[in-house]
């Protein structure tokens, strides 16, 4: 007999394995990031990279897609995309979003909100470079959250874009609506899930060229 299955709102999990106060953190949240970043790796985390990406359009719209982390540094958090895409277009628009990274094994998330910036097109081309020959050939043949009629026609594309770059010796160059952004963050959370929902929540804020350090309720 199936049993039946449980109302959503019954659904709970006690958090248990951590705490995070003010003597653990480093003074510079990226710096703080890579720690957990590298902890997140060394535990074998399936897609450790993987963020929520928030944006809002010049309406006030706002709307949230996973992508993926590809470079941490001083400047702070980098990805690539489709300048032409939604995300794309939203970005040029409001030159603002959110990163959200959620690591339930670890019962940790971080919160990133900053300005958005394109990387230097050198950056962007040494990146695209270095990507496998399909996904490069992908880019040229995905005209990204427009409507397309059918897979058949999207791969109809794909096919064309291969007969055009994939004899060429170094694959196809990086298209102009393709490339990197920077994130220059503004603002980091850091917080580890604890008991009865009492979480620690630590947020950096960017200050006279600094960072200030909070505590937050949870």
């Amino acid at each position: 007999m199936n049993m039946p299955a449980p109302a959503l709102a019954d659904l709970r999990k006690d958090y248990k394995l951590a705490s995070l106060g003010k003597r653990d953190l480093a003074a510079d949240p990226i710096v703080q990031f890579n720690k957990w970043m590298d902890e997140a790796i060394k535990a074998e985390l399936p897609e450790p990279t993987a963020m929520n990406l928030a944006t809002v359009s010049a309406q006030g719209r706002p709307s949230a897609r996973i992508v993926l982390l590809k470079g941490c540094d001083e400047r702070g958090f980098v990805f690539y995309s489709n300048y032409e895409s939604r995300k794309g277009r939203e970005l040029g628009e409001s030159q603002w979003a959110a990163l959200t990274f959620h690591w339930v094994e670890l019962e940790r998330q971080v919160r990133i909100e900053g300005h958005v910036e394109k990387v230097p097109a050198a950056e962007s081309d040494a990146y695209f470079k270095s990507r496998p020959l399909a996904s490069r050939i992908g880019a040229h043949a995905s005209p990204q959250s427009e409507p397309i009629g059918s897979r058949e026609a999207l791969m109809a594309r794909v096919a064309a874009a291969t007969a055009r770059y994939g004899i060429l010796p170094d694959g196809p160059p990086r298209p102009a609506h393709w490339g990197g952004y920077l994130i220059v963050p503004e603002r980091v959370e850091f917080w580890q899930g604890r008991r009865s929902r009492l979480h620690d929540r630590l947020v950096y804020m960017r200050q006279f060229g600094g960072w200030h350090i909070e505590r937050l309720a949870p």
